[in-house]
């Protein structure tokens, strides 16, 4: 099996976990026996491109001649089975399809976010959960209001090419959609239910978990959509050292918020940064991790983390939270009294449920289950286009 890999990596200096997802699903693959041949531009390129390249930038999103040329010459040189791709935003552009099936290639794409339809991918915008683009034939509202990079020059170019690329979205062979969620709104832009494979990412094996900690962690980015404030919110409903400690790891614009917190209740620890030995030292001392994000999270990764640690999560029923979860925890809608009720309810049930999160982790989202469900995917196309 040779495999083509796809992906435009974004910004080192704002941390993906997709980058390190990819990466790391380049490395299983390549484990498993697969001939990966990585296809991988960077967003940290553009500064250091010529005045030319700069100058046909506002087009790449929709046709980057560059990347079609190099991409023609890899496909003859390597003649892949399948080209998998991940984000193809803005250096190679979803035109990728295109010329791989002139290639005669079938084209896989795992879908991270939501940007078939959405300019920025989030389905958020102004605090909120917002949707205006979907259904429309042209997505204005990303225009008015800059959705896309807090421009509307920006904004333009991105809605043109969600429009330009519907076509192109639904020629793709067969799509990975991460959780239930994301399979829903493929449905909804129209892909028929037989093209697309649920596979969720996987995380590496941490070992056998650790007896549970106290307290709770929320390990996130220190942003509005990621639920910090009604996490603060509800956890102020209690009186200080009720519910035993909760940890905030991460950084982000709303730090000075953690901060302030910690330094008024005795209950609240701000752990900055961590590195993956911290990660997994905090996941060692909790007992119950949160992930309470308040726009349609697709796949927080710290939700497979915690499962993997033999931790049980407490989460928002929005996006592919609830999938994550599963019986392995509990869930709630975004709101500050039901979050406020659930935290006790978890903190005494999370002993009870160590085992079941480690359970679903290992049947579910292991690198060994994922892999294979990956070849799978790429087996089943190919017999069906032989056939």
């Amino acid at each position: 099996m040779k495999v083509l890999v796809a992906h435009n990596r974004y910004r080192d200096a704002m941390p993906s976990g997709e980058n390190t997802i990819v990466d790391q699903e380049m490395a299983q693959l390549a484990d498993a026996g697969v001939q990966v041949t990585p296809f991988i531009r960077s967003s940290d390129e553009i500064p250091g491109m010529s005045a030319a390249g700069k100058a046909l930038l506002p087009i790449s999103p929709i046709y980057a001649p560059a990347a079609q040329r190099e991409l023609a010459g890899a496909l003859r040189a390597h003649r892949p089975d399948v080209v998998h791709l991940h984000n193809p935003y803005p250096l190679i552009s979803p035109w990728i399809v295109r010329t791989a099936h002139r290639h005669g290639i079938p084209v896989v794409q795992t879908v991270h976010n939501y940007r078939q339809v959405c300019a920025p991918g989030l389905y958020f915008r102004d605090g909120r959960i917002c949707t205006d683009c979907r259904d429309r034939a042209f997505p204005l509202p990303a225009i008015v209001h800059g959705c896309y990079r807090g421009s509307r020059a920006q904004s333009a170019v991105m809605a043109t090419a969600l429009t330009v690329h519907r076509p192109t979205w639904r020629a793709v062979d067969r799509f990975i959609a991460l959780t239930t969620a994301v399979q829903e709104h493929l449905r909804g832009y129209g892909v028929p239910g037989a093209n697309i494979v649920v596979k969720p990412n996987a995380v590496p094996d941490p070992g056998p978990p650790a007896p549970p900690g106290d307290g709770f962690l929320y390990l996130a980015r220190l942003s509005p959509e990621k639920g910090l404030g009604l996490l603060l919110d509800a956890w102020r409903r209690h009186p200080d050292g009720a519910l035993g400690p909760l940890r905030i790891a991460g950084d982000g614009e709303l730090r000075p918020e953690v901060e302030a917190a910690a330094a008024a209740r005795a209950d609240v620890e701000y752990l900055g940064v961590l590195d993956r030995a911290g990660v997994r030292a905090a996941m060692r001392r909790t007992a119950v991790v949160l992930t309470v994000s308040t726009w349609h999270d697709v796949l927080p990764t710290v939700t497979i983390e915690a499962l993997a640690a033999g931790r049980p999560v407490l989460g928002t029923a929005l996006g592919g939270i609830p999938y994550l979860v599963g019986d392995a925890g509990w869930v709630v809608r975004a709101d500050a009294g039901e979050l406020a009720a659930a935290l006790p309810a978890a903190r005494a049930g999370a002993a009870a449920l160590a085992g079941a999160a480690r359970a679903r982790y290992e049947s579910t989202f292991h690198p060994q289950v994922v892999t294979r469900r990956l070849l799978d995917v790429y087996d089943d196309l190919l017999r069906q286009l032989r056939a």
